[in-house]
């Protein structure tokens, strides 16, 4: 079991390593550049790749986009009780509380977990997740809210297209299939790279909030995470999987939108720094309490 967990975690810490590496040496990795890749081009890629090549319905990919919506509604609640027990602005933490990077450590975390499946299931979650984060998460940093934001994110294009593939059931060329999987496939190595330089330039530039947000983000990512598995009654990797992804940390593009219109983004830094350090320092546990959720305990 020990060997298993480590063969999971393995990868995720050393890829994270060698983009922090990277973001502390000379050769000025641009991150605005590869996240902007990851966001407009693998994203998109990985989503219709995977949900049009492998086997899964579109109840379940429907099920798990369900999961997503009702973790992130739970977790604003309960966010919303912890930040006013704790006197802390609402506009600048909450997104912290409510989106998990289920992204650049959630999908490679349930694709080495669970295999193929697993990725699948985990893209049905975070495309929701990702849709949530730069539009609802935006709107709270900025205080207003534009639907029109979302004509402007590839990857709501790649989730119509796949919903055409699905409805109609034609059979997606051979090309455009072999493409999308081939860009697809730079999305988990990019993304942890990413998390890797990004930790190396962000700072903690005050400790107690950075601690009380990191905390919260899984005390509140645990619970939403088992109501929503008993709520729709899931099983198995599917289970697994929301665990997992509503137990991440707090994603850096929170930071991202912190930067951009709140004057205290450098708090909102030091709370993705020491939210991403405890789930890191915690991923065997969580990881082997996925397993037991799933009941599939290797």
């Amino acid at each position: 079991m020990y060997g298993q967990i480590l063969n999971v975690v393995g990868p995720i810490f050393v890829m994270t390593f060698v983009g922090y590496v990277l973001g502390r040496s000379k050769l000025h990795i641009d991150s605005g550049t590869i996240s902007s890749l990851v966001l407009l081009v693998a994203t998109p890629c990985l989503i219709f790749s995977t949900l049009t090549s492998l086997d899964i319905s579109g109840g379940t990919v429907l099920k798990m986009a369900l999961s997503a919506v009702l973790c992130v509604s739970i977790a604003a609640l309960l966010g919303l009780v912890v930040l006013k027990l704790a006197g802390m602005s609402y506009r600048t933490f909450l997104p912290s509380l409510m989106m998990p990077n289920s992204g650049n450590i959630g999908l490679p975390l349930v694709l080495l977990a669970f295999g193929e499946t697993g990725l699948a299931l985990g893209v049905s979650y975070f495309f929701v997740i990702a849709l949530l984060q730069y539009t609802v998460g935006a709107a709270i940093s900025s205080g207003q809210y534009r639907i029109r934001d979302l004509a402007h994110q590839p990857l709501v294009y790649s989730i119509l297209l796949v919903g055409v593939v699905v409805v109609t059931g034609v059979e997606v060329p051979v090309i455009i299939a072999s493409t999308t999987e081939l860009l697809g496939g730079m999305m988990i190595p990019a993304m942890l790279i990413l998390l890797g330089t990004s930790l190396a330039r962000l700072s903690v530039s005050d400790l107690k909030p950075a601690i009380t947000i990191a905390v919260a983000r899984l005390c509140i990512g645990l619970p939403a995470s088992l109501i929503v598995i008993a709520a729709l009654s899931l099983t198995g990797v599917e289970a697994g999987t929301v665990f997992l992804l509503a137990t991440m940390p707090t994603a850096i593009v929170n930071y991202v939108f912190a930067e951009r219109y709140r004057e205290d983004a450098r708090q909102v830094a030091g709370a993705v720094v020491v939210s991403t350090l405890l789930t890191f320092t915690l991923l065997p546990a969580l990881l082997w309490s996925a397993y037991a959720v799933s009941g599939q305990m290797p």
